[in-house]
C-alpha cells in the first residue's frame, strides 16, 4: 500500500459546512416526512417552504433529488475530489421521537436519501447539535440509513467506541483519508448527547485543553499509517461571528503538532469564518452554512447565511502539506445551491481576506469566480 501512496503525488477532497436537508428542504424532495414541528417559530416544516417561496418565488415540490444540488454537482464534476465530506446537520429518520425541550428539530426521510448519493458523498459528520434531534432511535436509523447507502459516518454511534472511531476511506488509488469528527457543547450541543458505554449519543469534547489534544493524539497514533491523510472535523462555536477563539485555535495547532492532523474541518457558523495555513497544514475554522431553509427567516442578514463555499484542497500525500486550495461561491436560493454572482463572490472574498489578516492568508478571484488561496 506504501508504494501505491508514493505514485500518488495529491489528493483532493471536497469539504462543506452544515448540509441541512430536513425541515422544510425535506419538504420539498420525493418522499417528505410528516411535517409537525415542536417549535416557537413555526408548527410545520411546510411554514418553512412558505416563507422561502414569499421572497424567492415558487418552489417545486417532490421534486427530484438532484434539485438541491444544482451548480454544485457541476462543480464536483469539473473538480473531480478524491473524497467528498459534509457535515450533515439533520437526522436521517422517521422517528418520532423529538427530543423534549429542544427549540429546533432537523428530520430528512430516509427515503430521500438519494439526495447524498447524487452527489456521491463518501462521508458525514454526524457529530454536530442536530442528529439526536428525533431521539435515539433518529440516530440509529440516520446511521442504518446512511450505511446501507455505502456512506460513511464519523462523530456519533451506538456507543463511546463506535462514536470516537474515525470513518477510514479508501480512494480509487488506495489511498487512506482518516476522518475524525468532534462536537463541543458551545455549539449547542447537549451534555446528555455524549456517547457513553452503553448509551449511543455523539464524540463531545469536554473542553479544548492540552489534555484533550493529547487524547485524540493517541487515538490517532494507534491508526495512522505512512502515507495516510487525517481529517478532524470539528463542529464548535456559535452561529454568527467572524472572530476565531484563541482556544479553537491553539486547539487546531495542539492537533497538527501533536496528533498530526493534516486538516482541520471547523464548523457549526452559519457563515464562512477566516482561514488558516499552520505550518502547511490547512484550518478552516469555519465553512459556513451549504444549504438550509433559512430563506425568508428574518435576522442576522449581515452576515448573508444565503452564500456557501465549496472547498477543494489539494494535499501532498506523503506529508498532508496544503499544495493548493480552491473555493467555489454559491447562492442557496429555492433551497437549491445555484451559482453565486459576482457580486455576491467578492463579497466573500472581502470577507476571507479581511478576516484572513490576523490568520496571514489572503484569497484572490479568477475569471470563472472562483476563489484562490494566494498566500497562507
Amino acid at each position: 500500500m506504501n508504494s501505491i501512496h508514493r505514485r500518488q503525488d495529491k489528493l483532493t477532497l471536497f469539504l462543506a459546512g452544515d448540509v441541512m436537508t430536513g425541515r422544510g428542504v425535506d419538504q420539498i424532495l420525493p418522499h417528505p416526512s410528516v411535517p409537525h414541528l415542536f417549535e416557537g417559530y413555526a408548527q410545520s416544516a411546510l411554514d418553512y417552504v412558505k416563507f422561502a417561496e414569499q421572497i424567492a418565488g415558487p418552489i417545486a415540490r417532490r421534486a427530484d433529488c438532484s434539485y438541491i444540488w444544482v451548480a454544485a454537482l457541476a462543480e464536483l464534476d469539473r473538480a473531480q475530489p478524491d473524497v467528498r465530506i459534509i457535515n450533515l446537520e439533520t437526522a436521517v429518520t422517521a422517528a418520532e421521537d423529538a427530543w423534549p425541550g429542544k427549540g429546533i428539530h432537523y428530520r430528512m426521510h430516509p427515503a430521500n436519501v438519494p439526495c447524498l448519493t447524487t452527489a456521491r458523498i463518501d462521508c458525514c459528520v454526524l457529530a454536530n447539535n442536530h442528529v439526536l434531534d428525533w431521539g435515539y432511535a433518529g440516530l440509529i436509523e440516520s446511521l442504518q440509513t446512511l450505511h446501507r447507502q455505502g456512506i460513511k459516518t464519523v462523530g456519533a454511534g451506538r456507543n463511546a467506541g463506535e462514536a470516537a472511531a474515525p470513518a477510514v476511506i479508501t480512494t480509487a488509488s488506495n489511498a487512506r483519508i482518516l476522518v475524525y469528527a468532534f462536537c463541543t457543547r458551545d455549539s449547542g450541543v447537549l451534555a446528555q448527547w455524549a456517547a457513553d458505554e452503553r448509551q449511543a449519543g455523539v464524540n463531545l469534547l469536554r473542553d479544548l485543553s492540552p489534555a484533550s489534544a493529547d487524547a485524540i493524539a493517541r487515538q490517532v497514533q494507534m491508526l495512522k499509517h505512512a502515507g495516510d491523510l487525517v481529517v478532524a472535523s470539528i463542529h464548535w462555536g456559535g452561529n454568527w461571528g467572524y472572530a476565531v477563539d484563541a482556544d479553537q485555535r491553539a486547539f487546531a495547532h495542539r492537533l497538527i503538532d501533536r496528533a498530526r492532523v493534516d486538516l482541520v474541518h471547523g464548523h457549526s457558523s452559519h457563515h464562512a469564518k477566516g482561514i488558516e495555513v499552520y505550518r502547511g497544514k490547512l484550518i478552516l475554522y469555519g465553512c459556513g452554512d451549504f444549504l438550509n431553509d433559512y430563506e425568508g427567516i428574518h435576522g442576522h442578514q449581515q452576515y448573508r447565511a444565503d452564500l456557501a463555499l465549496m472547498y477543494f484542497p489539494a494535499l501532498d500525500c506523503s506529508t498532508g502539506r496544503l499544495l493548493r486550495l480552491t473555493l467555489v461561491p454559491l447562492h442557496v436560493c429555492r433551497f437549491r445551491l445555484e451559482p453565486a454572482s459576482a457580486e455576491d463572490a467578492h463579497r466573500l472574498l472581502g470577507v476571507l481576506n479581511r478576516e484572513g489578516r490576523e490568520l496571514d492568508t489572503a484569497f484572490t478571484a479568477g475569471s470563472d469566480g472562483h476563489l484562490s488561496l494566494e498566500r497562507g
